[in-house]
Parts: structure tokens; sequence; C-alpha cells
């Protein structure tokens, strides 16, 4: 595994390399929304971007770019007007979002001037208690205790419970890919690229696991004829992967009633289970096992047929690490591996603190990063640099 980190405008760097050379793409694009009144997220890139990363790629490589549910619409179009084959959409579902919305009435009592009186305390996040006193931590989102006030004008009274949005609980991922040169076996044949590594990133199917049970002819989680590769015959390699990708939460399970029971028996507190282990025994009863300590079975209304990645927590970010929108490492691996053959060149044109860096030099791929801020690089390759030495003294 190699890894090469360039700084600059990505349009600028990319014309530098030849032509067909990259098997995947997995990035996390600025999504035009000034987050945290950054000036990288000032705008989502557009076509042009996207057509000096279709040129480097090879026929039938595969593009992954995260969005944001207000922008991604844009960010979609320039991608397909670039030249690329719009796929899928990935919905990575989450109950941890910040409610980022602007309290209406506490607006209009501001506006007039009018102080309000303060009524109680709230030990929530300032994002969470929406209605307190907005204090921000280092980070932006502190813990604490806000106050909570009272509307002190008739207007704020009369719209008191207002506000602007909702509470984020999903983020898009964009699937796209670079027309083939020919049929998909020959252009996978010719150049690595074109198919996605389905048996690779089945959920509930991992080293030394026992395969999923078949039951009534057909397996759980699976509807119709499903080809089961390897196994043997009456065995499931695992539950085909979906474009749905969530965090466990409670927020989730809860659409899932057949999983909400298995809460008890979390993984652990991070609540990330890389896809290697998710459904073992340890998912709380996310495997799908036909035996008495586990009796979440995928009976078609279960999380388990899902992959689950909660988003990145602090030893996740690894120290130092100050980006504000990392991704979580198991989510990056699931994307990589998913499109990128063993041994295969991934880009990230936007490659921030290195995250789809890291889960590279986990699979064993090679890497290339491109980024416009040197102290985000610095991040990206001290945490690629410790990922490639932890996989070197494993194998």
């Amino acid at each position: 595994m190699d890894y090469d980190l360039h700084l600059g405008d990505m349009r600028e760097v990319l014309r530098t390399f030849e032509a067909e050379s990259i098997d995947s793409i997995v990035s996390d694009p600025p999504y035009g929304l000034a987050f945290m009144s950054k000036n990288w997220d000032k705008g989502v890139p557009g076509e042009e971007f996207w057509k000096e990363a279709l040129r480097v790629a090879k026929p039938g490589a595969h593009l992954l770019a995260f969005g944001g549910t207000r922008t991604y619409h844009r960010l979609m179009c320039a991608i397909e007007d670039a030249g690329w084959e719009i796929r899928d959409c990935i919905m990575w579902v989450y109950g941890s979002g910040f409610p980022k919305s602007l309290n209406v009435s506490k607006a209009i009592d501001k506006a007039a001037g009018a102080e309000r009186e303060v009524v109680g305390q709230d030990g929530r996040s300032a994002n969470e208690s929406w209605l307190g006193t907005a204090k921000r931590g280092e980070t932006g989102f502190g813990i604490g205790e806000w106050d909570i006030t009272a509307p002190a004008t008739e207007a704020a009274k009369q719209w008191a419970g207002w506000g602007t949005a909702l509470k984020p609980a999903w983020e898009p991922i964009i699937v796209a890919r670079k027309p083939l040169e020919g049929t998909v076996a020959q252009n996978t044949l010719k150049y690595g690229t074109g198919g996605m590594n389905i048996d690779g990133c089945r959920v509930g199917a991992s080293a030394g696991d026992e395969p999923l049970k078949w039951e009534h002819g057909r397996g759980m989680g699976f509807h119709g004829a499903v080809d089961r590769g390897p196994c043997a015959a009456g065995t499931s390699p695992g539950r085909f992967p979906a474009n749905l990708i969530h965090d466990n939460s409670d927020e989730v399970l809860a659409l899932f009633p057949e999983t909400a029971p298995a809460k008890k028996n979390k993984v652990s507190d991070e609540r990330s289970v890389p896809f290697m282990q998710a459904g073992g025994e340890k998912s709380g009863g996310f495997s799908g096992r036909r035996d008495p300590s586990n009796s979440h079975d995928d009976n078609g209304g279960s999380a388990a047929r899902f992959f689950y990645c909660a988003k990145a927590n602090k030893k996740d970010r690894d120290e130092g690490n100050k980006h504000p929108t990392v991704k979580p490492t198991a989510l990056m691996r699931y994307c990589v591996k998913m499109v990128t053959a063993p041994g295969g060149v991934v880009l990230d044109p936007f490659c921030g603190s290195g995250s789809t860096g890291k889960a590279a030099m986990l699979e064993g791929m090679n890497f290339i990063g491109i980024d416009l801020d040197p102290e985000y690089l610095r991040i990206a390759e001290a945490r690629i640099e410790h990922a490639l030495k932890n996989r070197e003294s494993k194998c």
C-alpha cells in the first residue's frame, strides 16, 4: 500500500495526473452550507470539478460522494452533467443530528429589543434545547446548563414554539460510475472496474462467522432466488448490501420494532461496528442465527439487514483532529471496499482530515488525497501513516 497527498485545488492537481489511472473516487466534498462559517463549505463543487475527476478515472470506475440534504441535488446534477452515470443514492441514517433551527419567538423579541425572563434550566445541548440561550463551546456545540426563557412580547408569545428547520437525521451518498468500455465483463477484465464488491460487503458474514441458515428455501432477509456464491448448500454468505446505512441509535431502531429489544446488548458505547463484524455474536442479536441466544432474526422488518455505523466519536477522529465533519472509519472502509478492487487506487479530491485515506490503508489499497488546507492535510498524513503502521504491524 502507498499514499500520496497533494496540497492545492483539485482541478489543477488532477490535470497533472494520467488519464484513466484511478480505480475509484470516494469523497466527502463541501455541501455548500457554510458549515460553522467555514470558507471551504460555501459552495458545492460544480461540473468542472467532476469532469477532471472523470478524465483520470478508469472506465467503469465508481464515484461515491457524500452530500447535504439541502444541496445534494446540485451535486448530483454537476456529477451527471460532467459525464458520470448516476447509479444510486445511499442513505446514511442516524439519530445524532444537531437541530440548527432558529427560534422564531426569540428572534421577534430580539428584534423588538425585549428582554426575556429566565424561567428554568435545561441540561441538554444548546442545539437540542433550542429554546435556550446559545452558548458555544470549542467545537461549536457544548453540553451544560441552558437558560429556558419565556416570550416577552405579545408577538413572540403568538409564535412561541416555531422554528425554521428540522433536525437532520440522514445524509445521501451519491453513487455514480464512469461509462463502461464495452460490456461489464469486458470492462472488468481490462480495467478491473465496473462492478461492486457485493460479497465483500454483505452484512452479517465475517471471517470465521457461522454462515446464516436458510429458512423455507430462502435466506433470511432475501426475497426470491439468491446466488449463494461459494457457500455450501443450505447456507447464505450474508445479507445483500442495501442502499441504506444506519447508526444503530434508538431513533433508528424505533423504525424496526423487531430489533428494538436488542439495544440492551449493544456492542459498545461507540455504537460503531465495522462491516466485517456487523451481525456477529456481539452485535446484540443482529446475526440472524437460529439459536436461543439470538432471537432477533431478519424477518423483513429488522435493522439487521442493513450495515450500521455511528458517526465518528473522539477516538475515531484521532488525536488532534479538529476537522468539523469527520466521517467514521468503519463507514469509509465499507465504502472503499464496495467500489475498489484489492490493491486499487482510491482518490479523494476533497481529502479533509483523511478519513478515506485511513480507510484505504486499513483495506490494503493505495490512496491519493487532495486538499486546499495545509493544516487538514497534515492531520490527514498523521492519521493515514498511523493506520498504515498499525496494519503492517498486524500482518
